[in-house]
């Protein structure tokens, strides 16, 4: 008898909270609590808290290139330009905070640091791609440049194309003429394999492009570009982030597909449990009688 009460109080507890969950035109007191947890929405609520916590879709590359600037790794620097606020960390990635009154202004990653670009010997940017979505299949992504300054800080921030941005950071540690050179930073090995090369072009051995390939692969095994195989391991490991984890929603038709799941089994619950009203009415009086709740009460609870 005691395990049968049990049953039908849970079941009429589910009852009365699904009741209370459709009845949108019934007012009602809502229980509210104030918690210490930063919000995604409001003017400048994750912009000037900095913790929102953001994930980028794939990992960082190693520390690399000009011995001065790996100092660098670690640290993240921040600029606010209009509307946004921009956080630059070395080594790691680039963020973007919209400070707006918008109910929902946007937050996310520009990019994620891979590879640099490498001309004519100088190290010329940071190449950050694989940011958040940015419509269709593009993603956003960022080249950072540097110059020479005073102090280590970020001083401007564009989008010369859609998608695509451009941040200039100053420091002291690029003032040297030579700081961003490759061939110095190189070990003997590829430095002797680049001289090869050279050789080689000065005699005509190799085409302009056969030798802009073999400089890739020094660039490649120093560390500084990514080889064929880690843009591969790039690529999958994109496709593996895209992919619709449970709970997760990447498209709108995604979210209202599981919505319309939820809608089902809940009518699907609520007609069990009329079916079960139906069999045993006489249980209802009972149930209700030991176990009389009002929503105020459950309001406080639930």
């Amino acid at each position: 008898m005691a395990v049968m009460r049990l049953f039908w109080t849970s079941l009429m507890l589910l009852f009365l909270i699904l009741q209370d969950g459709y009845a949108e035109d019934k007012p009602r007191k809502i229980s509210m609590r104030i918690v210490e947890e930063p919000s995604n929405y409001g003017y400048g609520n994750q912009v000037n808290s900095g913790v929102r916590t953001l994930t980028p879709r794939v990992k960082a590359s190693n520390v690399s290139g000009p011995a001065p600037l790996q100092q660098l790794a670690g640290r993240c620097y921040s600029k606010v330009l209009g509307n946004y606020k921009y956080k630059f960390c070395p080594f790691y990635n680039v963020t973007q905070y919209e400070q707006s009154l918008r109910w929902n202004p946007y937050s996310g990653i520009l990019g994620v640091w891979q590879e640099w670009e490498i001309e004519n010997n100088t190290f010329t940017s940071m190449v950050m791609p694989e940011g958040d979505d940015c419509g269709g299949s593009r993603r956003r992504q960022v080249k950072v440049y540097f110059r020479c300054g005073n102090k280590n800080q970020v001083m401007n921030v564009t989008e010369p194309t859609t998608c695509n941005y451009m941040l200039e950071f100053k420091t002291p540690l690029v003032c040297h003429p030579h700081v961003m050179l490759v061939y110095p930073t190189l070990s003997e090995d590829l430095q002797l394999q680049w001289d090869q090369v050279e050789q080689e072009l000065y005699e005509e051995q190799i085409t302009q492009k056969g030798y802009k390939k073999r400089l890739r692969r020094i660039f490649e095994a120093a560390g500084y570009q990514l080889s064929q195989k880690k843009q591969e391991e790039l690529k999958a490991a994109v496709s593996s982030q895209d992919k619709t984890k449970d709970g997760d929603f990447t498209t709108l038709q995604q979210c209202n597909a599981e919505y319309k799941k939820l809608r089902e089994e809940v009518e699907t619950l609520k007609e069990q449990i009329k079916t079960q009203e139906e069999r045993f009415p006489e249980a209802d009086d009972l149930v209700l009688e030991e176990h009389a709740l009002d929503y105020d009460l459950m309001d406080d609870y639930l």
